[in-house]
């Protein structure tokens, strides 16, 4: 498809504005020479009509969550309620600049409030920030608040060591090591889960704490989460509970029932927000009571005077965003949250547990699976032994033919091949039927025509790219040809 670019001439433009437009004073009289542009800035000229067609052919090619089943595994990419999106764009809601005086703002922040009672309530936690922007920058988030318990305690200099499991979530050990910790691996046992084993000849005087992603990137919950926060908890360490994949058990199990010591919560996987894209996202993070002195500031807070932000904490990490947090991803939540209730929440999780499951057992006799067994939110399959020649990633191709977005493939690392599947809370019995047939068909095509999956896709606007080349040379803006 040809560049914006390509259509530009010479003389064409899609508008134009009269005299009254501007001030009288022309624009270069107002602006200091430092923020002038030095050279023509190289836009495109073309009519309106044109610019209209293009991007709107191009939105066309584009495959999101309202186009069909989205099944990336440990991403959670879901329908989400419109109804939520059209309150957090209600102007009393969108309109408040986010330095007014409290007073003008009792009711956003009362909903911060509320949204905070919630969320404490669902996980078992005691205190909470909403601060967060995102899942990994909760887990950063709840990283600096180790660092600073330990750095309390006397014990920093020597508590260095994050111990995290091998099915843990990609972003665990960067946000360890961003908050100048050590990611220790553990390993997992046949089960998938956290070999206890390993982990009691791991843990020692240096650890600080353990990050576990439950259920894990197998999609298994940690049958023995009460027996790991026991050893490390004897060991002097905090437990970190990454909630991103909440949507498994949500309205079941509490992390802080388990004896979690911090968690957060993916409102934009679990709680009404669309995920991907570079955002929105919210990744509020709860903790135990021992904690709630080292949470960000500022907290929203209930007074008898109302709902105010409260800055005073001499033990604070401090701030981790701009103001109180992204408020829009919040309202979304806690209408979510909200219209559901205690018991459409636990029919959430029942529902993720029953499509993932369903999917498993529907493809185990054609594809391998990872791990047997129950599987909650999401499972993982393996590309081996399909067709010759046949990996994972033209299988994924071959799918794009099919008119899917693929799985996340080759993660987790521990499997071979990895395929791994979410079907998400949302999808109805017919739309897992359709996946399940194209995932069957292209099982045969790599029996009968493995080259057909080798060449894939061939339906799709753009060919099979050389990912290689693409991730070691990135091409992110268009350049003027050079004659």
């Amino acid at each position: 498809m040809s560049t914006i670019f390509d259509k530009s001439k010479e003389g064409k433009y899609g508008t134009s504005f009269t005299e009254k437009t501007f001030s009288e004073m022309s624009p270069n009289d107002e602006l200091d020479d430092e923020l002038l542009r030095s050279e023509d800035p190289l836009l495109p000229q073309v009519s309106q009509p044109e610019l209209v067609r293009h991007y709107t052919k191009l939105s066309k090619k584009n495959y999101g969550v309202d186009d069909g089943l989205y099944p990336l595994g440990s991403c959670t990419m879901k329908h989400n309620p419109k109804p939520m999106e059209d309150l957090a764009k209600n102007s009393r809601f969108q309109a408040h600049h986010p330095l007014v005086s409290e007073e003008l703002v009792q009711g956003n922040l009362e909903l911060m409030y509320d949204l905070g009672e919630d969320l404490k309530a669902i996980s078992g936690m005691d205190g909470i920030t909403l601060q967060p922007a995102a899942g990994a920058h909760g887990e950063l988030t709840g990283m600096l608040i180790i660092r600073k318990y330990h750095e309390d305690n006397n014990e920093l200099n020597r508590r260095r060591e994050i111990l995290l499991p091998d099915s843990s979530h990609g972003t665990n050990p960067a946000s360890a090591a961003v908050a100048g910790f050590d990611a220790v691996e553990i390993k997992s046992n046949e089960e998938g889960t956290v070999d206890l084993e390993e982990l009691k000849s791991a843990v020692s005087e240096e650890t600080a704490g353990i990050m576990l992603t439950v259920p894990n990137t197998l999609g298994i919950f940690e049958k023995d989460i009460t027996e790991v926060a026991r050893i490390v908890h004897d060991a002097g360490g905090l437990c970190y509970f990454d909630g991103a994949n909440l949507n498994a058990f949500l309205g079941r199990v509490r992390p802080g029932d388990m004896g979690m010591d911090i968690t957060h919560f993916n409102l934009h996987k679990t709680f009404s927000t669309p995920h991907g894209g570079g955002g929105p996202g919210a990744g509020p993070v709860a903790v135990k009571e021992n904690l709630v002195p080292y949470l960000p500031v500022p907290t929203v807070e209930k007074s008898e005077e109302g709902y105010e932000l409260n800055y005073e904490s001499s033990r604070t990490i401090g701030k981790v965003t701009s103001f109180p947090g992204p408020f829009g991803v919040m309202v979304k939540a806690y209408a979510y949250i909200r219209a559901l209730g205690d018991k459409g929440l636990k029919k959430v999780s029942g529902n993720a547990v029953l499509n993932a499951n369903y999917l498993k057992e529907e493809l185990k006799n054609t594809y391998k699976v990872a791990y047997e067994g129950l599987c909650k939110h999401e499972f993982v399959l393996s590309g081996t032994d399909i067709g010759e020649g046949v990996k994972t990633v033209d299988i994924a191709k071959r799918l794009l033919d099919y008119g899917y977005h693929p799985p996340t493939v080759y993660f987790p690392l521990i499997v071979k091949e990895a395929l791994m599947v979410e079907p998400t809370e949302t999808e109805t019995k017919e739309a897992l039927d359709e996946f399940v047939q194209a995932l069957l068909n292209i099982a045969e095509e790599a029996e009968k025509d493995p080259d057909l999956l080798h060449q894939a896709p061939t339906s799709t606007p753009v060919g099979r790219l050389d990912e290689t080349k693409a991730a070691r040379e990135p091409i992110l803006r268009w350049r003027e040809k050079e004659e």
